[in-house]
């Protein structure tokens, strides 16, 4: 049976309730991460936890915990849902602005509502480190802050639904002809031996898997550069890459139905997955001898 974490205690997920006056229900007033664990060791654990930070402060919402207290509860959710070697764990955590009765404006008064919860991370199959996945291309209908990592995500829902429809595994946003993000990544495009990928800003999530793909990509001799990508350079990329916290780095080989370079995973992509696990195990080791 699965262990959350919810409001200072540990207990069955099936028993946690939320108050339908929460205003994480009522408006989305809250932020969230996706943290992966591998072997039971936090992969990343402090840049995850100074993006919370910031999303919290975007939102004007003091975080409930310090930094290293986070850490402490975190680690002992992994603990009860016996994380362990070849059970690797992604932690969903979320903090909204608490309970109050239904008005726009924030609460005079209030306790925040934390709540954590953990699922398994499933490795890429053999079909996907062969073949790659599908994806698609729709307009980024989303708000303006998409680098809060808010629980607001009915535009992105509606993009992965559409690409599921199509039978792709994700859909990738595009504003007046430029390339965003992925509904739930970050993109990355290759040309040659330059990786391109979009440069932060409001408009999409600074991916902490997107900051660790970048080092990597140098380390494997690729020219990074983050800059404006347009549809049209998009579409004739020589590989396509899209990453996130708990599917790691996935090569898309097909977009909108055409071949993405020779229609399947390219070695760029081949060069920095293999990078990205070795950087996975090196963690889990440090952490293991507490030396993280």
């Amino acid at each position: 049976m699965s262990v959350a974490y919810f409001n200072g205690d540990y207990l069955p997920l099936e028993e946690v309730r939320i108050s339908p006056l929460d205003r994480g229900f009522l408006f989305g007033d809250a932020v969230y991460e996706v943290i992966p664990s591998y072997a039971g060791e936090f992969f990343l654990l402090g840049p995850h936890l100074e993006r919370l930070e910031r999303s919290l402060a975007a939102i004007r919402l003091p975080s409930p915990l310090s930094r290293g207290e986070w850490a402490e509860r975190l680690v002992e959710l992994l603990r009860r849902n016996a994380a362990g070697p070849g059970h690797d764990l992604g932690i969903y955590l979320q903090v909204t602005r608490g309970v109050a009765p239904r008005d726009h404006a924030f609460p005079a008064e209030g306790a925040p509502t934390v709540f954590a919860m953990a699922s398994p991370i499933r490795p890429l199959s053999d079909a996907v480190r062969s073949g790659g996945i599908a994806a698609i291309t729709t307009p980024d209908h989303r708000w303006g802050r998409c680098d809060i990592k808010a629980t607001t995500l009915l535009p992105n829902v509606l993009a992965r639904q559409l690409a599921s429809e199509a039978d792709a595994m994700e859909a990738i946003l595009l504003r007046e002809g430029r390339v965003i993000e992925g509904a739930a990544s970050n993109v990355f495009a290759q040309f040659g031996d330059t990786l391109v990928t979009p440069p932060l800003q409001d408009a999409l999530l600074p991916g902490v898997t997107r900051a660790l793909v970048l080092d990597l990509a140098r380390e494997c001799g690729l020219q990074v550069v983050e800059r404006e990508l347009d549809e049209a350079e998009l579409r004739g990329a020589d590989e396509i890459w899209l990453t996130s916290s708990t599917r790691e780095i996935l090569p898309v080989s097909r977009l909108d139905g055409e071949p993405v370079g020779a229609g399947v995973p390219g070695p760029g992509w081949r060069a920095v997955h293999a990078a990205y696990q070795i950087a996975k195990l090196e963690e889990v080791q440090r952490r293991e001898e507490g030396t993280a």
